[in-house]
């Protein structure tokens, strides 16, 4: 019978120069690890390498002194780097506003296992999704933003993620804007998605505003949430052909089809520790 092992995910960036990849393996390979996938790329115009290395570990290994190992060859390299065990699934809060398909797409997969992850809570400024979320037997706190403002309501959000130990929020067509300072206290730890119309068509009934300029593509963004606007760093895009013959409620249709599409992959490539941000952009080890 085979001995029983851990699997990890070490993920890194560093400045490029050689021998990292084989200092890395290396010291997987004292300690009996065996490499199952191994993804990197150096960054040409930064001068930075990216690695993602998956394995499996004696499963007597001790995490703590895989970590004190990385730990010590960190300030040789220049290494910033973390290790995740695989079967710690990701605990994720999820923020909606009225549109469900999303959130809707979202706890499907979760719940047929197409995604590794467990939606710890939903939470909304409006109670109209309660029914939906909660036939899924998750917990769903409606925060209007109410008398106390956009600090109270934010500051109940950052309740909820310190109680249900949220890994990562995800706006699944949440339709407020985080603050500054929200967007600050959880660096990398916030997914959006939104039209790929921004910021040619801004504003409201942004679909009908494309039909009447006639577009022939319908598109969708999931990014990192930062101070600014819409502009954090892009983890994955989705399109589609559209043409003439459609009307601005198939437009509205054919966009929600690209935004889960969209926000579901990236998702994943974050749960799977796939994203590495580089700047404002990301590398992605799909």
């Amino acid at each position: 019978m085979s001995e029983p092992v851990n699997e990890y995910v070490l993920t890194l960036s560093c400045p490029d120069r050689p021998g990292i990849v084989a200092a890395v393996s290396g010291l997987l390979a004292e300690r009996g690890c065996n490499i199952v996938e191994s993804q990197q790329f150096g960054d040409g115009e930064t001068g930075t390498f990216f690695m993602r290395v998956q394995f499996a570990a004696p499963g007597d290994t001790d995490p703590d002194g895989l970590r004190g190992a990385f730990a010590a060859l960190a300030p040789e390299l220049g290494l910033e780097w973390r290790l995740h065990p695989l079967a710690e699934r990701p605990r994720v809060l999820i923020m909606v506003s009225k549109g469900g398909h999303c959130l809707n797409d979202l706890l499907y997969r979760t719940r047929s296992g197409l995604l590794d992850i467990d939606i710890v809570a939903v939470a909304s400024n409006h109670p109209d999704l309660r029914p939906l979320t909660q036939s899924y037997g998750i917990d769903y706190h409606h925060l209007p933003a109410g008398q106390g403002g956009k600090a109270a309501q934010e500051a109940e959000i950052l309740t909820l993620v310190e109680h249900y130990r949220a890994d990562l929020v995800v706006l699944a067509r949440y339709m407020q804007i985080l603050s500054d300072d929200f967007c600050a206290k959880l660096p990398g730890a916030i997914i959006n998605i939104h039209h790929s119309f921004l910021p040619s068509f801004k504003g409201a009934r942004p679909y009908h505003q494309a039909h009447a300029r006639g577009v022939k593509l319908i598109g969708a963004t999931a990014h990192y949430v930062t101070a600014d606007l819409d502009e954090g760093p892009i983890i994955e895009q989705e399109v589609a052909r559209v043409d003439h013959t459609h009307s601005p409620e198939e437009l509205v249709a054919v966009g929600r089809d690209v935004e889960c599409l969209a926000l579901a992959r990236a998702v994943r490539w974050h749960a799977e520790h796939r994203v590495l941000l580089n700047g404002d952009r990301t590398v992605v080890f799909r």
